[in-house]
């Protein structure tokens, strides 16, 4: 479980996020939504533990991102922005690396890379250089290398970015996995069907807090709109 409690953060003279509270429950697959600059990515880097707040708390399962970084670390599987792979490696050896990283043990490496390889349909490219490789087959070997160490909590930030409808569909059904196998997966995207249809929860942000938090039917009958994205901008325009 995901719990952000109160978070608030400055840089400089701006403030990213004066107010941000929310819970991700294990099981449920949470939809984090905002427009640009609305403090989305600054509470996604806290609970990755790469940005300290200036005050409140965020907890992965029971540790504390701040006080006890590695061991939340350990239980999160993260898709960040900023994919930062290495040109020089292929995406076997990603995958590998970040499992040794998780200290997944030697016996198990090579078996579970193999099935993310297969589930992600990359064999054609499991073995590959990733210089030169495509936005989707880029996302493809970030993802894998997320979950390689089966992660209690789940972070995908824009997960299905670049890719091409049969690799989108994998990963809606990876994700829904995920939710069945009881990990608390937070999922941010700026495409309203993919939220509507994958998240059982939204936390809506704007100006560093939220302004709307509920299931997709909720968030719209708070609003007084038919649809999720009609909802979603008057939200916003309330605040701006």
């Amino acid at each position: 479980m995901i719990k952000v409690q109160s978070l608030c953060k400055s840089f400089n003279e701006i403030t990213a996020v004066k107010d941000v509270s929310f819970t991700a429950e294990n099981s449920v697959v949470t939809g984090l939504l905002g427009p640009n600059g609305a403090g989305k990515s600054t509470t996604l880097r806290i609970l990755y533990g790469l940005v300290k707040q200036d005050s409140g708390d965020a907890h992965i399962d029971e540790f504390n991102v701040h006080t006890h970084r590695v061991e939340a670390q350990r239980r999160i599987g993260v898709l960040p922005d900023s994919h930062g792979l290495y040109i020089r490696l292929t995406a076997r050896e990603h995958i590998q690396y970040f499992g040794r990283l998780h200290q997944v043990d030697e016996n198990e490496l090579a078996t579970r890379s193999d099935e993310l390889i297969r589930l992600l349909d990359m064999q054609g490219i499991a073995d590959r250089r990733v210089e030169g490789f495509s936005q989707g087959e880029r996302m493809k070997v970030c993802l894998s290398r997320s979950l390689i160490h089966n992660p209690t909590n789940v972070l995908l930030d824009e997960p299905t970015n670049g890719l091409d409808v049969m690799t989108t569909r994998t990963v809606r059904e990876i994700i829904t996995e995920l939710k069945n196998q009881g990990v608390a997966v937070l999922f941010s995207s700026h495409l309203m069907h993919e939220v509507s249809r994958l998240c059982d929860k939204i936390i809506i942000i704007s100006d560093g807090t939220v302004v709307a938090t509920g299931t997709t039917d909720e968030i719209r009958e708070s609003a007084s709109e038919e649809n999720l994205e009609d909802a979603f901008v008057k939200l916003v325009e309330k605040v701006i």
